[in-house]
């Protein structure tokens, strides 16, 4: 599935992965009306609004990423109700032909690993034959717990060639409480990626690891060293945008290939047409806008790598 990844990024000559993070905020009137409607004023009927929303997104958006990136959360304030609109999301998105990075962020230990990669990534047996649950490409992966978290997760990795993108150093502002603390005079986020890039060796693609990195654009020079200790790790780069990471600050985080990279970008893109830029295209056109900030994103990017 890196392989893919990769590919595809060349392609379409966009390391961009857009996030599928629906608040009922963003979802405009007239889909909400439609909603309600047909299932009634309540969480299946929200939920059906944030499904016809990532719908009409999709649409918009497929043939110029390769990848969506669902934040499992937004579903699940739902329930029930909420995480079977999050399966038409994932379902669709691969209809469509994107790669999905599930963003589950699970870490736990021994058969309950096993358990939640088996349940994202892979397959169970009932009755004499196999069936998959979410059946992401790939998913994010909390590393807290050490390698007796990770190894479950990466067998699964092996049986399906799909990957894990594992956190090594978040772009939310509280991060360097943990993240940054030193230890033998280096920060833990160093170590964590380190031990990444040794997880990776596990199960190399081409030229990639399976095994991924999250490292957030608000921390471009912790970045840079990251890619220099990880040079076969793809990296997810969330923070662009509406966090405050900038495509000048990116430049680091791609290999001389143009690749190792992908940057995503939530509410910057699904709810563009919020954004002054493009309140042009009003409500009933959240879609084209959403389209328009792909490109306008695709172009900004290209300064990473002419600079990288």
């Amino acid at each position: 599935m890196i392989n893919k990844l990769a590919r595809r990024i060349q392609e379409l000559e966009a390391p961009i992965v857009v996030g599928l993070d629906p608040m009922l905020s963003y979802v405009p009137e007239h889909i909400i009306k439609v909603a309600y409607k047909n299932k009634g004023e309540n969480l299946e009927g929200a939920s059906e609004a944030i499904w016809l929303y990532n719908k009409g997104i999709i649409d918009a958006i497929y043939d110029l990423v390769p990848a969506v990136k669902p934040q499992v959360a937004m579903y699940e304030q739902f329930g029930i109700e909420g995480m079977k609109a999050y399966v038409k999301t994932l379902d669709y998105a691969k209809k469509r032909g994107l790669i999905v990075i599930g963003d589950v962020k699970r870490g736990d230990i021994g058969s309950t690993s096993t358990a939640y990669a088996t349940g994202h990534l892979g397959k169970v047996a009932i009755g004499g034959k196999e069936f998959r649950g979410f059946d992401e490409d790939f998913i994010t992966v909390n590393p807290y717990l050490g390698s007796d978290g990770i190894l479950p997760f990466i067998d699964v990795c092996k049986q399906e060639n799909k990957g894990l993108f594992i956190l090594v150093k978040t772009s939310n502002p509280s991060s360097g409480e943990f993240q940054d603390r030193l230890i033998d005079g280096r920060p833990l986020y160093e170590l964590v990626g380190e031990k990444v890039a040794e997880w990776g060796e596990l199960l190399m693609g081409s030229e990639y690891s399976y095994i991924g990195a999250v490292v957030g654009a608000t921390y471009p020079e912790m970045g840079k060293e990251l890619r220099k200790l990880m040079p076969k790790t793809f990296i997810l780069v969330p923070g662009y945008g509406a966090q405050g990471g900038k495509a000048e600050d990116l430049k680091h985080y791609f290999n001389n290939d143009g690749l190792g990279a992908i940057v995503n970008s939530s509410r910057g893109i699904i709810a563009a047409y919020k954004l002054a830029r493009y309140d042009s295209y009003g409500e009933t056109a959240y879609a084209d806008a959403s389209r328009q900030a792909v490109l306008d994103m695709k172009e900004d990017l290209k300064i990473a790598w002419l600079k990288r």
